[in-house]
């Protein structure tokens, strides 16, 4: 089992960055990849952004040239760097990530939240 542990999360203005960064640990046999998803106040848990063990990334529409994600295999970590942030970001973030092998389940960090103030 993987344990994630997120931080990095705050209140921010609008324009500003915030980076989340999220830490695996654990009984680890290989991540196949992580990602961030985020529930916004009354809204459904979304996918933002995932990254795989060979650096294939994708993101999410709503934060496609603002949102940088990042990994290290080594160190199985993953951060999330967010700039020019909106007030439409708020939201708890979650780090997840995926074991190999293909369909061993998903752990989910506990979740950080990110406020941003208009």
């Amino acid at each position: 089992q993987v344990q994630l542990v997120e931080s990095g999360g705050g209140l921010v203005q609008a324009g500003g960055s915030l980076r989340l960064s999220c830490a695996a640990s654990g009984s680890i046999k290989r991540i196949l990849g992580m990602g961030w998803y985020r529930q916004r106040p009354g809204k459904e848990r979304e996918l933002v952004a995932t990254i795989t063990s060979g650096g294939g990334t994708y993101y999410a529409d709503s934060v496609k040239g603002r949102f940088t994600i990042s990994g290290d295999n080594v160190k199985n970590t993953v951060n999330l760097q967010m700039d020019n942030l909106k007030p439409e970001a708020t939201a708890v973030y979650y780090c997840v990530a995926d074991e190999a092998p293909l369909g061993t389940g998903r752990s989910w960090g506990q979740g950080t939240q990110v406020t941003v103030s208009s």
